[in-house]
């Protein structure tokens, strides 16, 4: 299963914190799997990556609420927190920067806090794409604000990896894929 992190609605689409929305998104046209089941939760999407069967999830919750989307994952289709990859944005990296992890803390990070306090563990897969620190404390207008045509470009691209690390893990598995693309 991979999820996405972001925030629901059209304010929020072009957003930092929609970031793991928007590869989600790319991940359903490349590999042609509509996201067009909508429920309570999350919008799904079921298909085959690599010859792996997998769902592609945009929850429909707000980013401090994503536990609650992971938890209805986990319920629907009897998971491990281990078979959940979460994609999502992290301003401690550089725009445009990819870093895949099997677990990891939240650093601050409200979706991943209330996935771990969902799941009662740390030890989900991730992937973390930079969005950058805003100069200054003002992080919420940040993390809630759009990228300018040059971060957009990067954004672009790091996008590109992540479709092709989704793919690379389906068909070598996560280790292969943090060995190659971090």
């Amino acid at each position: 299963v991979v999820m996405g992190l972001g925030n629901p609605g059209r304010p929020y689409v072009r957003s930092r914190h929609n970031v793991g929305f928007q590869c989600v998104d790319q991940l359903s046209r490349h590999y042609g799997i509509p996201l067009q089941e909508r429920r309570r939760h999350a919008v799904l999407g079921q298909g085959v990556i690599s010859g792996e069967e997998v769902v592609l999830v945009r929850p429909r919750t707000y980013v401090n609420r994503s536990g609650v989307a992971a938890g209805y994952l986990r319920d629907r289709y009897h998971i491990t927190p281990e078979s959940l990859l979460v994609v999502y944005d992290d301003m401690d990296l550089p725009i445009g920067k990819v870093r895949i992890r099997a677990q990891g803390s939240s650093a601050g990070h409200r979706g991943i806090e209330s996935i771990i306090a969902e799941f009662g563990t740390r030890d989900f897969p991730r992937i973390r794409i930079g969005v950058g620190h805003p100069e200054g404390t003002d992080i919420i207008p940040h993390v809630l604000g759009p990228f300018n045509a040059e971060e957009a470009a990067a954004m672009e691209e790091a996008i590109g990896r992540v479709t092709e690390a989704l793919g690379y893990i389906a068909e070598h598995g996560l280790n292969a894929a943090m060995n190659r693309y971090n």
